[in-house]
């Protein structure tokens, strides 16, 4: 059966005669791992900031969508702003004592860094 052109991810034409497009990995999602299997680290960070603090948890495995979930509930469990950028959640002000017990009650094991 011919693929759709859809089916290739937008590829018109090879020139290369052994060419065969790559098959979509989409089944084989990642999944999350318990939170007693992550080593979440959290640290105070100033740089490039203008001078305010930002407390910064990383070491996340998982889905996008499940980050993106545990940072909304410990922005609102800080009653602070906050975004979740390249892997890592970032909370504005330094709450790293706050967060690391709420982590731990989650059954996350968390590791305090830097200074």
């Amino acid at each position: 059966m011919k693929k759709k052109l859809n089916d290739l991810g937008g590829l018109v034409y090879s020139t290369n005669p052994g060419f065969r497009p790559e098959e979509d990995d989409t089944d084989n999602a990642v999944e999350t791992p318990a939170p007693g299997k992550q080593l979440l680290k959290i640290s105070l960070d100033r740089k490039q900031r203008a001078g305010k603090e930002v407390t910064l948890i990383s070491g996340f495995a998982g889905i996008e969508a499940d980050l993106e979930a545990l940072g909304k509930k410990l922005k609102s469990k800080c009653g602070t702003g906050g975004s979740v950028k390249d892997g890592e959640i970032l909370i504005q002000g330094d709450h790293r004592n706050r967060i690391k017990e709420w982590l731990e009650k989650d059954g996350y094991k968390v590791k305090l860094t830097g200074g």
